[in-house]
């Protein structure tokens, strides 16, 4: 006979959908779901409250790993950062939006490979340096910029800085995913070396690169095209 599960404590995951629809606080919607789990599983009160006492205090300092690199970008960005990214591509005659965000793919996608993963980001770097850096060198080839070439042209920074990201880390061979597949694969009795594994997502990488290597020269075409346009 096996035991009846107990799908109470169950609750506390629909107190956290509903908490997000109603937008309440989210430190008080986690705190009614871990209260409501708790007592649906026939906690003490204690231990609950022990419960929450320790993630609190092993999670305490992660919202600063994310909050004081913003902090540090946004004072930056605040005291002309753009502005002199802007100035400093513009200068050079042979820069387009498209190369520089070719080099930027090709910067991205190796330091990925290599597995460093932090080397970028959207918040870090594309925001504050890569956009409008390719914003100036757009404007420096083409003059004014329609609003919706604008954004384009954010919108490929953007989705450099991705592109990069995605397949440059499956050539890494610690990269969590490979590690994953090992895992399963070796419990059904499947020996895959890491490294096989990794070498691999390079036929992928390298596609990658050349696809939106040539998406960004199309962007330049456009840029050309459509710019100077008020």
């Amino acid at each position: 006979m096996h035991s009846a599960v107990n799908l109470w404590p169950l609750l506390g995951v629909a107190v956290i959908v509903v908490g997000f629809v109603l937008r309440a606080h989210p430190v008080l919607v986690v705190v009614a779901s871990c209260a409501v789990t708790g007592l649906a599983a026939a906690l003490p009160v204690t231990q609950i409250l022990e419960s929450l006492g320790a993630a609190f205090i092993k999670t305490r300092n992660l919202p600063l790993i994310y909050i004081l690199p913003l902090a540090a970008i946004g004072l930056l960005e605040r005291f002309g950062l753009k502005d002199y990214a802007q100035a400093t591509i513009a200068k050079i005659k042979s820069a387009t939006a498209g190369r520089l965000l070719i080099v930027y793919l090709l910067v991205r996608e190796l330091s990925a490979a290599c597995g460093l993963t932090s080397l970028g980001g959207q918040a870090s770097m594309v925001r504050p340096l890569v956009a409008p850096m390719a914003e100036g060198a757009a404007e420096a080839r083409a003059g004014h910029l329609p609003d919706a070439l604008r954004h384009r042209v954010r919108a490929m920074a953007a989705a450099t800085d991705n592109v990069g990201l995605f397949f440059g880390e499956d050539i890494f061979v610690a990269f969590g995913a490979i590690v994953l597949m090992q895992t399963i694969l070796r419990a059904e009795g499947i020996e895959v070396d890491p490294l096989h594994m990794a070498l691999w997502g390079l036929p992928t990488a390298v596609c990658a690169f050349v696809i939106h290597s040539w998406n960004l020269r199309r962007l330049d075409a456009q840029i050309l095209r459509e710019g100077g346009s008020k």
